[in-house]
């Protein structure tokens, strides 16, 4: 006689055995429907699970985040099911969920195509809508073998072969459809309604090149249609927003198979990096930055000592010179503290603040590049803040408050705050990760700001913050860091005289608050779908003119925007005035310019903001000085 006890208190006694499914029922229709698993005494369980004996028991539904995980999954051997009636030689690999959904790689002679896969999710949800229900059956090795030999899967033979012999092997059955799986998953297809099929990439076996090319079938899932339709619509959104669509349209940048994953950047696209970029350098000089430049080339053994070779050697270029292997950097820190090391440092000269915008060179997988957002050459507003144990607290808070500003000035008011502590490989021990944690941890509570926890993600060499914007469609992208390093000083040699006359490790503090410019700069060309805050758009006056009468006017006006330090370009073709300003608008300029012979004669001209269809006539002078002020970067208004 089970007793159930649920997360409110309650118990619930029952005279036998019961599944969790019948546990919801007991409780009511609404929650029965609803539930997908359950948890017992902790331990995430399919709904089929029976409780056997004084219990806590969760009850989990599928609006909750485990409970979209197991839809997701489940989702994943539908589409097995559906995709094996209709090509029965397919070969099944893996199925995992990811992100919003899951994939599938197959191994299939038949290419699959758009038109394939809107025949497949028809058949899934044919599948879906007998409500047929899914049955686990926990085997031995030698049955799970003769299952999938039976059927021919030789990618699933190979997983099995691999299974530890300690490790529970279960098959899912969707009616004459056998899958293997840890699970849980759905008890029944009725759960599986709203899912979408999506895209169709290759992809290695066991991601081997030296194996065979797998198709791999990408869809998304969700619990209820209206979810999956807002997914749907922020796709499209997040498609006409895609960086690299806009980079080609607004000619920003473009990328080639002769610098494979390394930025070419065209006039314009160089001219929102360098706004940017300078805009950072004002802000981190007003807060006692002071900036450096170190090499790209560093001898390997610098490496091995810091203790970077062995975690990325496998992503770092080499060269050999003088008979010494060397390596591009894939970051700075090491290259700030040999300019740390340089003279004796006092408690007094705490804390150091040194900055640079790194070049930074990562050998990243070619199939993991996406345009600015993951490249193999990027810049790091990269800076570390050398201070004693007890300006941790102090140097977090100015930080925080620092990054915070700058979002808020970028057009990023959200921001969520992540606190990772030690990774499982990792440099020091455990007592220095101990002291590390405490004093971030401590630190970040004293900014007063909200933060949740990332176990096991912090840094090789300490824990840290990460911080995630939130973009104008709500998509959320992790770009600033702190990290607090008790141990790369002590590794690379670095020292103070403290208080006593004694030397002394200074803390490491590892910040930056773009991230990358090169991915941040993606990220704010999605965000304002090319159209920028005037004062960082590439072009932000174009003067246009109506006839060749007023050429010699529209000269002498951009020589005067361009005294003002506008960015402009003049428009004399033999073109109509609507269909210059139509194009103009299309490349995002934010002020057009319309100058005809009655502005010549009165000194004028006529203003058309981009996005809006009214127009102001105003003084020459008086419209180049509204430009200039409203031109301004956010930290000089």
């Amino acid at each position: 006689m089970p007793i159930v006890t649920l997360p409110d208190g309650s118990k619930k006694e029952f005279e036998k055995s019961i599944t969790i499914d019948e546990l919801s029922n007991s409780i009511g229709a609404g929650l029965a429907k609803a539930t997908v698993a359950g948890k017992i005494n902790g331990i995430l369980v399919d709904a089929s699970e029976k409780i056997t004996e004084d219990s806590d028991v969760i009850i989990v539904t599928n609006s909750d985040p485990e409970g979209l995980e197991i839809i997701r999954h489940s989702c994943a051997h539908l589409f097995g099911h559906a995709i094996k009636q209709m090509y029965p030689k397919a070969k099944m690999a893996i199925g995992p969920t990811i992100d919003n959904g899951f994939y599938y790689d197959i191994d299939l002679d038949v290419s699959l195509n758009d038109k394939d896969l809107e025949l497949i999710e028809a058949r899934m949800k044919e599948l879906a809508n007998t409500d047929y229900d899914v049955v686990r059956n926990v085997v031995d090795r030698e049955q799970a073998l003769k299952a999938f030999k039976d059927r021919n899967e030789d990618y699933k033979i190979e997983i099995i072969n691999e299974i530890p012999d300690n490790e529970i092997i279960a098959l899912y059955h969707h009616n004459e459809y056998t899958d293997m799986c840890r699970g849980p998953h759905v008890t029944s297809t009725r759960h599986l309604r709203s899912f979408k099929l999506m895209k169709i990439a290759g992809a290695y076996w066991r991601g081997n090149s030296d194996n065979k090319m797998l198709q791999r079938i990408y869809g998304t899932a969700w619990s209820n249609d209206k979810d999956l339709k807002k997914h749907l619509i922020l796709l499209e959104e997040a498609e006409k927003r895609d960086h690299r669509k806009l980079g080609r349209e607004l000619d920003l940048f473009h990328f080639q198979d002769e610098a494979v994953g390394m930025v070419f950047w065209h006039p314009k696209g160089w001219s929102i990096y360098r706004e940017l970029e300078e805009y950072i350098r004002r802000k981190i000089t007003k807060g006692g930055y002071q900036e450096i430049k170190t090499p790209q080339l560093i001898d390997k053994k610098l490496w091995e000592q810091s203790g970077h070779w062995d975690k990325y050697s496998e992503h770092m270029y080499t060269s050999e010179a003088d008979e010494r292997e060397l390596a591009l950097k894939p970051m700075n820190c090491p290259g700030h503290i040999q300019v740390f090391n340089q003279g004796i440092k006092s408690y007094r000269d705490l804390p150091l603040r040194m900055s640079e915008f790194g070049s930074c060179h990562r050998y990243e997988p070619s199939g993991a590049l996406h345009g600015l957002m993951r490249v193999r050459n990027f810049v790091q507003d990269d800076a570390h803040i050398f201070c004693t144990e007890d300006q941790i607290e102090s140097e977090t808070i100015l930080f925080c408050n620092l990054l915070k500003e700058v979002y808020e000035e970028l057009g990023f008011d959200k921001v969520s705050i992540m606190f990772a502590d030690r990774p499982e490989k990792r440099v020091g021990d455990d007592a220095i990760w101990d002291k590390a944690e405490g004093a971030l941890l401590k630190a970040t509570k004293a900014t007063g700001l909200p933060f949740e926890e990332n176990k096991g993600d912090g840094a090789f060499y300490g824990p840290k913050l990460d911080f995630y914007l939130h973009d104008a469609i709500g998509r959320v992208w992790q770009c600033g860091t702190l990290q607090v390093d008790f141990n790369l000083p002590n590794r690379l040699g670095a020292s103070y005289i403290g208080e006593d006359n004694n030397k002394h490790i200074p803390i490491m503090l590892h910040r930056a608050i773009l991230g990358s410019l090169e991915r941040f700069l993606g990220i704010l060309i999605e965000n304002y779908e090319g159209k920028f805050p005037l004062w960082l758009s590439p072009v932000q006056a174009a003067i246009t003119t109506i006839t060749s009468g007023s050429n010699q006017a529209a000269e002498r006006i951009i020589e005067k925007l361009r005294d003002n330090g506008i960015r402009s370009l003049i428009d004399l073709r033999n073109e109509k005035i609507n269909y210059k300003v139509r194009e103009h608008s299309v490349n995002k300029v934010p002020f057009i310019l319309v100058l005809g012979d009655r502005e010549v004669e009165e000194n004028t001209i006529t203003i058309r903001r981009l996005g809006s269809k009214e127009q102001k006539t105003m003084n020459v002078d008086e419209c180049i000085e509204q430009i200039r002020l409203e031109s301004l970067p956010p930290d000089i208004k």
